[in-house]
């Protein structure tokens, strides 16, 4: 954020909040910030250490930014300051119509808690209507290729490890390859890589704790309600409903997870299924959590070689959604104009799960096609993987023999009868547009 304001050109104050910090102190830190800033008229503050209240030492601000020129103003993890004082939130709004508003200034209000910040301006919120919300997405799989420097099906594996944070990808030297970026940034005990999620964590979770340990059960691979609470529970005892059901809408949210539903013909709210919604938090949840202790040891090529065991599996799983996102970015198209939804299917029993349904809507009133991912290393997607796509296609809701079929590879195909196949590079072309 300092970095954009230096861009600017143009006076600024960053305040940056501390999470459980006195009200008090809060504000005496504010203002050192604004008495130390390239705000104009700084020395009418000279001697004022501390105030009573936010509405005064927002107006204290006011006095010295200029009235004839633009200015910049920061508040980051807003969020954590109202915890500490929950009535700044009004008296915000209060000073900023009846003194801010009026000078030329640009106020930044920032929050890592999303569903805090969108209630700041929700019906009824002293911002309702008063401000611009902006959500700043993690870098996409095409400029996380950029970045790094990667082919196309590399990026992609880049992408599931950082999740796009810009923070991490910085860290990714140019066409290194996964298994040296890996090597190399967790033989450092406070690289990005490493303390990004724990950090995150903690903010997110300081006492909820029945949430973030079911966000640990579902990282692991639990996907189904039952088998989320069978692991979340004690023993012999699942987690029980009244318990899990908040736990899951506390995450869901906060945008952790996300909750996927089966796509065909026929509505499957009943058969949702969970996931950790971003890519880097889910693989730190299973690699890297418990292999901190290793790590802090020097020990981390451990914890190196327990990522190589695992790969080919996790990244099997984690990639689905990527490739899901990926061709609803690519439809509609010639082939398929009617496609608008591009999920997966399964039953409640989970066989067979089909990887790819593309159908005009959810629930589908018409299956477009029904397709299969496979991503692997090496290998190709072969006679044996069509037949059973075939076979599996018919379970669909919606689908049968005519049904068209469609594959994904990350090693190319060696089979005919597909209608349509995608790889990497056309996967790619999907984030390049909105790079």
């Amino acid at each position: 954020m300092d970095l954009f304001c230096e861009r600017a050109q143009v006076p600024y104050v960053v305040h940056q909040a501390t999470r459980g910090e006195d009200a008090q102190r809060e504000r005496a830190r504010f203002l050192a910030e604004v008495r130390h800033s390239s705000l104009p008229d700084t020395a009418l503050l000279a001697g004022v250490t501390t105030v009573a209240e936010w509405d005064t030492a927002l107006r204290q601000l006011a006095a010295v930014l200029p009235d004839d020129a633009p200015s910049i103003v920061v508040l980051d993890e807003l969020p954590w300051m109202l915890e500490g004082d929950p009535v700044l939130e009004g008296t915000l709004q209060t000073v900023w119509d009846r003194v801010l508003s009026r000078k030329p200034v640009l106020l930044i209000l920032i929050g890592s808690d999303l569903a805090m910040m969108e209630q700041l301006s929700a019906y009824g919120r002293p911002f309702h209507e008063r401000g611009v919300e902006m959500v700043l997405a993690p870098l996409s799989p095409s400029e996380v290729m950029a970045m790094t420097g990667l082919p196309a099906a590399d990026a992609f594996d880049a992408h599931l490890i950082t999740g796009g944070l810009p923070l991490i990808c910085q860290e990714w030297q140019e066409g290194e390859s996964r298994t040296d970026f890996l090597s190399r940034a967790l033989d450092d005990p406070t690289s990005p890589l490493l303390v990004s999620a724990e950090r995150a964590l903690a903010a997110e979770f300081p006492t909820a704790l029945q949430a973030r340990h079911v966000l640990s059960v579902i990282g692991s691979g639990e996907r189904t309600f039952g088998t989320i609470a069978a692991k979340a529970g004690a023993a012999d005892r699942p987690l029980p409903p009244g318990s899990l059901n908040p736990a899951l809408r506390t995450l869901a949210d906060k945008r952790l997870i996300a909750v996927d539903t089966p796509l065909s013909t026929h509505p499957g709210d009943r058969d949702r299924r969970y996931r950790v919604a971003d890519p880097y938090l889910r693989f730190w949840l299973v690699f890297l959590e418990q292999g901190i202790p290793e790590i802090e040891r020097g020990r981390s090529r451990i914890v190196v070689e327990a990522v190589e065991r695992g790969w080919t599996s996790w990244r099997g799983r984690a990639i689905e959604p990527v490739v899901r996102e990926s061709l609803a970015r690519l439809l509609p198209d010639d082939t398929w104009p009617q496609v608008r939804e591009v999920g997966g299917w399964w039953p409640r029993s989970n066989n067979p799960e089909v990887d790819l349904v593309g159908a005009d809507r959810a629930p589908a009133r018409e299956v477009g096609f029904v397709g299969s991912i496979k991503w692997h290393e090496n290998g190709t997607f072969d006679r044996r993987a069509l037949a059973a796509l075939a076979r599996d296609a018919l379970a669909v809701p919606g689908a049968d023999e005519d049904t068209p079929l469609v594959a994904v590879s990350r090693s190319g195909f060696s089979v005919d009868g597909l209608t349509a196949t995608y790889g990497p590079e056309q996967l790619m072309e999907a984030w390049a547009s909105a790079a």
